[in-house]
C-alpha cells in the first residue's frame, strides 16, 4: 500500500469509526456488532503502526490509550476553575435567592443540574479539536490529562456543529459509574489487591495513571455543564447546554430550568430519593443563574461565583443493632469480616448486612456484638458501619476480637507486613480458596467455560473430582452427567465448554492461573513481552521488572508461584491437557545483548515490518516502550517517522539509530 493509499484509508477509517462511536454514546444506537467494530480499530491500528506520520489527530485509537506519562504537565486555566459555595439547609438556598434579588431584580430563572461526584475537568477545543484536558488543581492551575481524558469514549475527540466556536471550553464532570466500580473491586479482590474505597477516588486515580492503556480499561465516562469563550453564540445557559448535547458531548438528562426558588425546591426534592436509582453517584444539586449576562452581572468572589450554589444532599444514615459478624474466606485467602445487622432500610433498599473490611476497622469502631451501629452507603454502594451508638450502648458487651484462625479449614491466620487484611496459609487445602481458584479459572476473562458455575463447582469439589483447575481437562461425560440437577445435555455442554477453552488465547490462561496480583492487564503484557509461559518461568526477578506494568510486588509474587512444586505439578496438567501456554508464534529468546536497554520504533523499514523488529528486540532482551522520554535508549527510526518522535528524542538526547545499526549491535 503506498502512503497516499494509506492516508484516504485511514482518513475514512477514522471518520466512519468516530461516527458509530456517536451513535453508541451519544444517541443509544448501534449499526455494528461488537465484533465488526473491534475489527474496524485492529485495521486503523495496523495502519498507523505501518504509517505513523499519517494518524489523523482525532483518531479513535487514541480511546485505546498505550502512551506512558511519566509527569503531569501544570497547565494555567484561562478562566479559573472556582469552586462553589455549599448549602445543606432550604434557609440558606432561599438567604442566596434574595441575595441575586437585591443584586439583579426579580427578572430571571435558575437552571437546576445533579451534583455529580467525580472529577473536574476543562476541555478546551480549538477549530473543533480536543486539544488539551485540565483538571481543576487549585483552581488557577491544573495537571494535563489529555492522553487519559482521550480514552473516555463519550468524550468527543473532534466536534462539529453550528455556531461552532473557533476556541471554547467545556467544563465537566468525569466520574466512575457504579457498574464499572463494582467490576474493577471484583477483579482487584479476586487477584489479591485492596479494593478502591468509593467511585469518587477510584475515579481521581485513574485519572492520574501513567499508562493511558490502563486508563482505557476502567471506562471512566463524563457529563458536560458549562460552555465558556469568547464572544459565545448564547444568551443563556440552558441554550449553551442544548447546543452541547447537539454537538455531540455528553450532557446529562436530569437538569431543568426553574422559575423560582419554590421550583428550585421541588426538584431537590424529587431527586433526593430518585438519585438512588442512577447509575453514577450523586451528591447535590448545583443551582445557577440561567441568564448569561446576569451571571456575568453577579461575579466572583476570590473562591466561588455569586451567581450559582450547591445544595448538598445530606448523607442518609441509619440506626440498626449489630446481631453478628461472619468471616468470608476468598480465593487469595484474604478474610473479610461482615456485619450481620437487624434489617433497616437505606437510600432505597433494605441492608441487613456490611463490610467491616479487616481488624483495623474493627479496633477503630470498637465495635461489639449487641451494638447499635450508624450505617452509611459509602458512594450509594456498599454499606459500611460509621459509628456506634455509645449512649445505646450495654456495660456487659465485649470488645469483638478478629478471629485468629481459618473459619473454613482451622489453620491459623497470619498477617503480612505492610497489609491490613489477615490470610490464611493453607493455600492448596483450604476449601474456599480451593474452589475460588477454579472458579477464577473458568471466568469469561479467563478460560471462558460458561457451561460451569459455582454450584457445579462445590459438587465437583464434594466429589472429590477436582482439586486444582487443570483438573477440570481429566473429566469425563459419565462423572459430570451423575451430579444433581445434570441431564444429558447439560453434562455434555459442560464437556464441550471445557474442550472448547483450549482455544482461549495464552494471555487468557496466565491470567486464568490465578497468580497473586496477576490481573488481566497484568497477563497480558506479560504474555506479550515473554512470549510463553516456559519463558516467564525462567525469567529472573531484573528481567520481570523490565517487562511493561511489572513491579516489585508482582515479581515477587511471579516468582514464588513458579518456585512452588505443587504449581510445577498444575501446569504440567495444563500442558497435558493441550491449553495455549505460548502465544500464536510465541517468541523464544535468542539472547540478552540488548538486556537492559529500551526502545522506540517509529517509521517504515525496509527489511523489517515493525512487528519483526518488535520481536527482534523482546527475544534478545530489550525492552519496548511506546513514547521518547530521558530514559529512552534507542530511538529505532525508519522512513516516514513521526516528527515529534524525532524533535524530541534529539532534544532530549535519546541516540537515534536505524536498521542496519540495530543488526550490527545485535550482531556485535
Amino acid at each position: 500500500m503506498t502512503p497516499i493509499e494509506a492516508q484516504i484509508q485511514i482518513a475514512e477509517l477514522t471518520e466512519k469509526i468516530n461516527r458509530y462511536n456517536h451513535l453508541y454514546y451519544q444517541e443509544s444506537k448501534s449499526e455494528i456488532s461488537d465484533f465488526e467494530f473491534d475489527q474496524l480499530i485492529e485495521t486503523l491500528l495496523d495502519l498507523e503502526n505501518q504509517f505513523p506520520g499519517l494518524a489523523m489527530p482525532d483518531s479513535p485509537t487514541l480511546r485505546v490509550g498505550g502512551s506512558i506519562t511519566k509527569s503531569f504537565e501544570s497547565v494555567a486555566h484561562q478562566y479559573p476553575m472556582l469552586s462553589l459555595s455549599n448549602t445543606y439547609s432550604e434557609g440558606e438556598l432561599s438567604e442566596f435567592d434574595e441575595r441575586v434579588r437585591k443584586a439583579i431584580g426579580s427578572q430571571f430563572d435558575y437552571v437546576c443540574e445533579l451534583k455529580y461526584d467525580g472529577v473536574a475537568i476543562s476541555l478546551i477545543y480549538e477549530n473543533g479539536l480536543l486539544v488539551r484536558g485540565i483538571t481543576r488543581g487549585d483552581g488557577v492551575r491544573g495537571d494535563d490529562v489529555t492522553a487519559n481524558v482521550r480514552t473516555i469514549k463519550s468524550i468527543p475527540l473532534r466536534v462539529k456543529g453550528e455556531n461552532l466556536p473557533a476556541r471554547f471550553e467545556v467544563r465537566g464532570e468525569i466520574f466512575m459509574p457504579f457498574k464499572e466500580f463494582e467490576r474493577i473491586n471484583k477483579e482487584r479482590e479476586d487477584i489479591g489487591e485492596p479494593l478502591l474505597a468509593n467511585p469518587r477516588n477510584a475515579c481521581s486515580g485513574t485519572l492520574k495513571m501513567q499508562d493511558s492503556g490502563v486508563v482505557a480499561k476502567r471506562n471512566l465516562d463524563c457529563y458536560c455543564y458549562y460552555l465558556l469563550g469568547e464572544n459565545l453564540p448564547f444568551s443563556t445557559h440552558s441554550d449553551a447546554l442544548q447546543a452541547l448535547k447537539k454537538w455531540g458531548f455528553p450532557v446529562s438528562a436530569a437538569w431543568k430550568t426553574c422559575n423560582n426558588a419554590k421550583e428550585v425546591l421541588q426538584f431537590i426534592a424529587h431527586w433526593e430519593a430518585g438519585r438512588f436509582q442512577l447509575p453514577v453517584a450523586t451528591d447535590g444539586v448545583v443551582v445557577k443563574i440561567n441568564n448569561l449576562s446576569q451571571q456575568e452581572d453577579l461575579g466572583l468572589t476570590a473562591k466561588s461565583p455569586r451567581w450559582a450554589i450547591a445544595y448538598k444532599y445530606k448523607a442518609e444514615a441509619a440506626i440498626t443493632q449489630l446481631l453478628s459478624v461472619s468471616y468470608q474466606v476468598g480465593r487469595t485467602g484474604a478474610v473479610t469480616p461482615v456485619a450481620n445487622m437487624e434489617p433497616v432500610q437505606l437510600a432505597g433498599t433494605k441492608v441487613k448486612r456490611a463490610s467491616i473490611h479487616n481488624a483495623d476497622e474493627i479496633a477503630r469502631l470498637d465495635l461489639r456484638i449487641g451494638d447499635f451501629v450508624f450505617v452509611e452507603k459509602g458512594g450509594e454502594i456498599i454499606p459500611k458501619i460509621t459509628s456506634v451508638d455509645l449512649s445505646k450502648r450495654k456495660p456487659e458487651l465485649e470488645p469483638l476480637v478478629f478471629i485468629s484462625s481459618c473459619p473454613e479449614c482451622g489453620f491459623a491466620l497470619m498477617r503480612i507486613e505492610g497489609e491490613a487484611a489477615h490470610y490464611c496459609p493453607n493455600v492448596y487445602g483450604c476449601p474456599p480458596q480451593i474452589k475460588g481458584r477454579i472458579e477464577h479459572f473458568i471466568q469469561r476473562k479467563a478460560m471462558n467455560i460458561d457451561s460451569l458455575g459455582p454450584e457445579t463447582i462445590d459438587q465437583l469439589y464434594q466429589k472429590e473430582l477436582v482439586r486444582t483447575p487443570a483438573d477440570l481437562y481429566k473429566l469425563n461425560f459419565e462423572q459430570v452427567s451423575k451430579l444433581e440437577r445434570f441431564a444429558e445435555k447439560s453434562a455434555r455442554n459442560v464437556i464441550e465448554g471445557i474442550e472448547k477453552s483450549k482455544q482461549v488465547p495464552f494471555k487468557q490462561v496466565l491470567f486464568g492461573m490465578g497468580i497473586r496480583y496477576v490481573g488481566a492487564t497484568v497477563a497480558e503484557k506479560l504474555a506479550v513481552h515473554f512470549g510463553s509461559l516456559d519463558n516467564i518461568a525462567k525469567a529472573t526477578y531484573e528481567q520481570l521488572l523490565e517487562a511493561p506494568e511489572i513491579g516489585e510486588k508482582i515479581a515477587q509474587s511471579i516468582i514464588q508461584f513458579f518456585e512452588e512444586p505443587r504449581n510445577a505439578a498444575f501446569i504440567e496438567d495444563l500442558k497435558q491437557a493441550g491449553v495455549k501456554l505460548a502465544e500464536e508464534g510465541g517468541l523464544e529468546i535468542e539472547s540478552d545483548k540488548l538486556n537492559g536497554l529500551s526502545f522506540v520504533i517509529s517509521g517504515v523499514f525496509s527489511q523489517f515490518s515493525r512487528e519483526e523488529l518488535q520481536d527482534k528486540i523482546k527475544v534478545n532482551g530489550g525492552k519496548l516502550v511506546s513514547g521518547v522520554t530521558g530514559k529512552t535508549n534507542f530511538l529505532l527510526a525508519g522512513e516516514n517517522m513521526g516528527p515529534s518522535k524525532l524533535e524530541k528524542a534529539e532534544k532530549l538526547g535519546v541516540k537515534i539509530i536505524d536498521e542496519i545499526t540495530f543488526l550490527k549491535m545485535l550482531e556485535d
